[in-house]
């Protein structure tokens, strides 16, 4: 066990992903229950890993991300035109819904449909948190490895 973060540590670690508002996007606080990563397995883009590097267990952070440091910018190729047809005759298409799509390698895909205009529904797969300047809170529970 090393006494703090190197570029290839497993951690166990409290995250919260806030906005510029305040409002936060995601939190393990509310679960009570601290999350896994292994910096360099490419679950976290760079600026993530570079923001927990040299962190020690016990301490607390709080980083400010530029959208493409973070989740990136939306790419226009990742929003896409379905027919309504596509959609089972259970299924209603409302702006807002997000809904799991079947990728190309057969795994599931979530999707924001974000805009319904007689047949066509427009579905946006980009992060839901791309383009968005954030705040990453973190506190590290534990180095694993």
């Amino acid at each position: 066990m090393s006494g703090v973060i190197t570029d290839s540590s497993e951690v166990l670690i409290h995250f919260e992903i806030k906005l510029k508002d305040g409002s936060v996007a995601e939190s393990t606080q509310a679960s009570g229950q601290p999350v896994k990563f292994r910096l360099g397995d490419g679950s976290l883009t760079p600026q993530f890993e570079k923001c927990l590097i040299g962190l020690a267990v016990g301490e607390k952070a709080r980083f400010e991300l530029a959208p493409e440091d973070a989740f990136g910018m939306p790419n226009p190729d990742n929003i896409q035109h379905f027919s309504r047809t596509q959609f089972g005759a259970d299924v209603e298409p409302e702006v807002g819904t997000i809904m799991a799509f079947s990728g190309p390698d057969g795994g599931e895909i979530p999707g924001v449909i974000t805009d319904v205009t007689g047949d066509s529904v427009t579905v946006d797969f980009n992060h839901p948190l791309s383009g968005v300047d954030i705040i990453f809170d973190v506190d590290i529970v534990e180095i694993l490895a």
